[in-house]
């Protein structure tokens, strides 16, 4: 039985990467790399940067948000890798449940929208505190709500949404400190015009792709809203993706693994 599990697991984590590669390198062929300081993130991330001398960016495609130059960077879209590399990054196609880095690496890791596309996460959040020194930072969003699961997620790959109990389980059981959060992210859209995006996508990929690239995209940045971030976990009711702001544990365990405001 444990060998069918593990049969099992690894045929779907293989499925997974499918789906993801097939969708993202079609949307990465025809996208433009954008700069990280055009995204919301940036005052977060440009004040970290003195701290962190060696940074890792995972499933960044073309829209990192670490500096590209002198940052590593792994992804599974031969796009995004010659792109990055042509830019000053180092680039190396890997998956995130397998880092081609020795233990204690980095100083700041990050990882936007991806750790949902992934089937085994216990292994992402062990292979992200593996690279990561002691007081290092791991920043990373995810979206929320089991109940909130749409067909979308499932086209564009997602294989979970994430409960607030089931985030601090994975950080306490892989000595990640969780510091801050912010709703992050857009809100779903609306039941039509989901219908409509995703048939677009499954018939007409390629224009849709174009108007995501050329027009929506633009216009998301355009309109990004200033991350509020509160100490420990926000209240997400009602919130569609969050991103949380996480700092290896140093030393040994000194009582519970979260902030007050987090309890």
């Amino acid at each position: 039985m444990p060998m069918q599990r593990n049969f099992t697991r690894n045929l779907n984590m293989l499925d997974s990467i499918a789906v993801n590669r097939d969708f993202y390198d079609v949307l990465w062929s025809g996208a433009h790399l954008k700069r990280p300081d055009r995204f919301n993130t940036w005052p977060l991330i440009s004040e970290l940067l003195p701290r962190a001398l060696g940074r890792l960016e995972i499933g960044p495609g073309l829209r990192p948000r670490l500096p590209i130059s002198g940052t590593y960077f792994v992804d599974i879209s031969p796009p995004v890798i010659e792109r990055l590399t042509a830019r000053g990054g180092i680039a190396v196609p890997a998956e995130i449940t397998d880092l081609p880095f020795e233990d204690g690496k980095f100083e700041l890791v990050c990882a936007f929208d991806v750790i949902e596309h992934v089937e085994d996460d216990r292994r992402v959040f062990g292979e992200v505190s593996r690279v990561l020194k002691e007081g290092g930072f791991f920043i990373f969003s995810v979206p929320m709500h089991a109940g909130l699961w749409t067909k979308f997620d499932q086209f564009v790959g997602h294989v979970r949404r994430y409960d607030p109990a089931d985030l601090r389980a994975l950080l306490a059981a892989h000595d990640l400190l969780l510091e801050s959060s912010a709703a992050y992210g857009m809100q779903p859209a609306y039941p039509r015009l989901l219908d409509f995006s995703l048939w677009c996508l499954k018939h007409r990929r390629r224009g849709a792709m174009w108007w995501y690239n050329k027009v929506l995209m633009p216009l998301g940045m355009l309109f990004q809203k200033r991350l509020n971030f509160v100490e420990g976990l926000i209240d997400a009711t009602g919130v569609d993706e969050i991103v949380l702001v996480c700092r290896k544990r140093s030393g040994p365990a000194q009582g519970p693994d979260r902030p007050a405001a987090d309890r």
